[in-house]
């Protein structure tokens, strides 16, 4: 009996994860794909022309090791990776109307546009050639300390570009990169022997003021933001959590046995603006119901709710 309630929980992860893969990763490839090759070819060009200019302008380079080379042009792939997600951060963050409470009643943290996805991925792009160049010269470029850095920061990355979840959130935490610069310029300065200068202490301020605004005061505001709008983080989707929800006031057991596996229903929805799309079930005696909430039936947007639930899948 165990045995069985076990597989039949591993069914039903393992049709959720296929799910995800269609619905997230396959449903609009133009856009994420694009960006993510971008970003790494942008991250090519930078390290190569970083290289050339270089060689030529700073006479400090070619007295380098060639590791110290390699990681003095990786650091200006970083640099100006920062100053690209800092500059959209910002500008998405507290200039765009994107996320603004008053424009909008969808949820903030479903909202996302095609310039948002499109910055997200750019960056993906950027954590994996960066990824790369450490696991391909590891450890000399950074310990296991880069490694998880960067893991955890793609998978953050790429699961908001894909899902069009929590981005907003996730260029707050990006407006963190603001600091990189300032300690790319640290590492510059002391390579080329410039430690006792004038610049490298007034860099030093630059940077602890950027990490204080960046890094403490902004990440304060995060949380605020956070308690604020916790009810509408709880209607993000958890992978492998299933929760309750109402249509109409009513809970949703009482018409169909159906717990959601995604995220937004809205209260005010009626009977006309819901249609339902059988799915193949992933336990048995149960199905899979995708909800369509308006008008837009192409992509899992805000208002699409997966859920499964013990019902009569042949009558709505």
């Amino acid at each position: 009996m165990l045995a069985s309630k076990e597989m039949m929980k591993f069914k039903s992860y393992q049709n959720r994860a296929n799910l995800f893969v269609k619905e997230y990763l396959l449903a609009d490839p133009l856009i994420p794909y694009t960006s993510i090759i971008g970003g790494i070819f942008a991250c090519k060009m930078v390290y190569d022309l970083t290289q050339l200019f270089s060689a030529v302008h700073f006479k400090s380079y070619s007295s380098l090791t060639r590791i110290q080379r390699i990681e003095w042009n990786n650091r200006a792939m970083s640099t100006i990776h920062a100053i690209f997600i800092t500059t959209m951060s910002l500008y998405l963050v507290f200039c765009s109307k994107l996320y603004s409470d008053s424009q909008s009643s969808e949820l903030i943290t479903f909202r996302s546009s095609s310039l948002s996805t499109f910055a997200l991925g750019v960056s993906a792009g950027y954590f994996i050639a960066d990824l790369g160049m450490i696991f391909w010269f590891f450890p000399s470029l950074g310990g296991y300390e880069y490694v998880i850095h960067h893991l955890l920061s793609l998978v953050a990355v790429a699961f908001s570009m894909l899902s069009g979840e929590g981005q907003l959130y996730t260029y707050m935490v990006l407006i963190s990169e603001t600091t990189t610069p300032g300690i790319n310029l640290r590492w510059y300065l002391d390579a080329a022997g410039m430690k006792r200068s004038k610049a490298y202490l007034i860099n030093g301020v630059v940077i602890f003021i950027a990490w204080l605004v960046a890094r403490i005061l902004l990440f304060i505001y995060m949380f605020y933001h956070v308690y604020l709008h916790f009810d509408q983080i709880e209607q993000m989707h958890t992978f492998g959590q299933d929760n309750e929800i109402q249509v109409n006031g009513k809970d949703v057991r009482e018409q169909k046995q159906l717990k959601v596996f995604g995220s937004l229903v809205d209260p005010n929805l009626t009977d006309e603006n819901v249609k339902f799309e059988p799915k193949l079930a992933a336990i048995p005696n149960t199905s899979l119901t995708r909800f369509y909430i308006g008008s837009n039936h192409n992509h899992m947007k805000t208002s699409d709710v997966y859920a499964s639930g013990v019902h009569n899948a042949h009558k709505p």
